[in-house]
Order: C-alpha cells, then structure tokens, then sequence
C-alpha cells in the first residue's frame, strides 16, 4: 500500500505529460505511456516476461477512457463518418483480438523491439514532416475491412490507438484529413475496448502478477493515468496553437529515437 501512495504521483505525472503531448502532437497517448510503464513496471519489480505485455495491456485499457472522449467530440463537430467506421469495425475487432493473442506469445524481447521500431517510424515521419499524398477514390467494403484488421492487429500488439496507421491509409484513399481523424478516433475506441477485454482474458490465470491487476491491465496506473490525461489533453490543445509546432515537433522526434535506442538496448 506504500508503494503504491508512492507511485501514484508518478502515475498521474505520465498521464498528464501523455495527455498534454496528444493534444499537442495529435499524438495518441500510447506512444508516450508504453515506454514509460515499461521503465516503471521494471523500477517496481514486475517479472520480466510479462512487463511489456502488461505496459501494453494498461494502455489500452486508458485509450478506452480516452478515446470514448475524443470520438464523441468528433461527432458532435460533425467530422464522423459513422459507416466508413462500421465496415472497418469487423475487422478492427477480430485484429485486435488476434494482435492480444499474438502479444501474449511473443517473447518479451520480440514485442518491445517491435515497439522501438514502430517509435523510430513515427520519428521519422515527425521529424521530416512527412505527409501521405492524397489518393483518388474510395476503397470497396472488403478493403476497409481488411485494413481495420490490419491496423487492429498492430495497435493491439504495440498498445496504441491506431492512429498514426489510420490516418495515412485513410487519406491515401481520397479521404480528406479532417474526416480522416475523426475516423481514426472512432476506430481507436472497439481498438482499445477488443485489446483491453482480451489482454484482461489472457493474463487472468498468469502467476506472478502484482496485486491490483485485472489480466494484464495494472489498475493502480490505469487510474492514475486517466484522473490527469483527461483534463491536460486540452491544454495541450491550446498550446498547440501558440508554440512554433514544427520544432517542437522536431525535438519531439529526437526524444523518440532516444526512447526507441533506449529500449532496443534494454531488450
């Protein structure tokens, strides 16, 4: 019980720079909260095997909080496109279901290098202010199906919303941005829900895990990370508009590649 009075200021800190980054960046939180519960859970002691997967788990499970937040924000400006969400939700679904499944199997080391490459890409993409160039028509049913399993599989495994592989497949397809983001949000929603029900599934019977755990989820940091993202996120919104975005962007991408190495050596 003392530790935890002892870590929930950590907790609340992450949640709060994760939340201001997202409303800075358009960034999802996972890409922040990720690295930091893997170098938290590991400061705290957790067994080795299961301290990536568990990072993952609980990150989902604040997207759920968070994203339920910024998709109803989308639809009441009026930028959701509800049936280009419904014919990639099957898919979304049943990925995210198969991306948990495949977290859970994979060696430890497996998944966080796969983490660290997924921060270098979006490094990358940050740093050269790389922009996907505007395709010409909509893709059939079938097509955003198979993308929302796609997209589903891999945010589940690395515990992020999914935007970041949303959005540039969405505006490669003529969509145009802001109907793209709107959509990614939504889609980030069934994302985290599917890949919080099955991470709390699949660790339900695994020994060794701390006390507060529902699965793989950590509830003393899920509910530490909620309580601040939630009312930092608009700050970061605001600030947005005020600071020179580009190079914030810039040292944001150092701070990532730095993060990736740093994990790439841990592992």
């Amino acid at each position: 019980m003392n530790e935890l009075v002892l870590l929930l200021p950590l907790y609340l800190i992450c949640g709060a720079v994760a939340g201001l980054l997202a409303g800075l960046f358009g960034l999802g939180g996972g890409i922040i909260l990720v690295p930091a519960l893997l170098f938290l859970f590991a400061w705290q002691g957790f067994p080795a095997e299961t301290i990536v997967v568990t990072a993952v788990a609980t990150s989902l499970a604040t997207i759920v909080v968070t994203g339920l937040s910024s998709t109803l924000a989308h639809h009441r400006l009026g930028s959701l496109q509800w049936p280009v969400v419904g014919r990639m939700l099957p898919g979304i679904v049943l990925g995210a279901v198969v991306g948990a499944w495949l977290a859970d199997r994979l060696p430890a080391g497996w998944l966080a290098t796969l983490f660290a490459v997924y921060l270098i890409a979006v490094a990358i993409q940050m740093g050269w202010r790389w922009q996907p160039s505007p395709g010409s028509g909509v893709p059939k049913p079938a097509w955003l199906a198979t993308a929302g399993g796609a997209i589903g599989m891999l945010a589940a495994m690395l515990g992020i919303g999914g935007g970041t592989l949303t959005v540039p497949l969405l505006v490669r397809w003529a969509f145009p941005m802001r109907t793209a983001v709107a959509v990614s949000s939504a889609c980030g929603l069934p994302i985290a829900a599917a890949g919080t029900v099955s991470y709390g599934i699949l660790g339900w019977n695994t020994p060794g895990l701390p006390a507060g755990s529902l699965g793989y989820v950590y509830l003393p940091a899920f509910f530490g990370i909620v309580a601040s993202s939630i009312p930092v996120a608009p700050l970061g919104a605001a600030l947005a508009h005020r600071l020179p975005a580009q190079r914030l962007k810039q040292l944001f991408a150092i701070i990532l590649l730095l993060i990736a190495l740093r994990i790439l050596h841990a592992g």
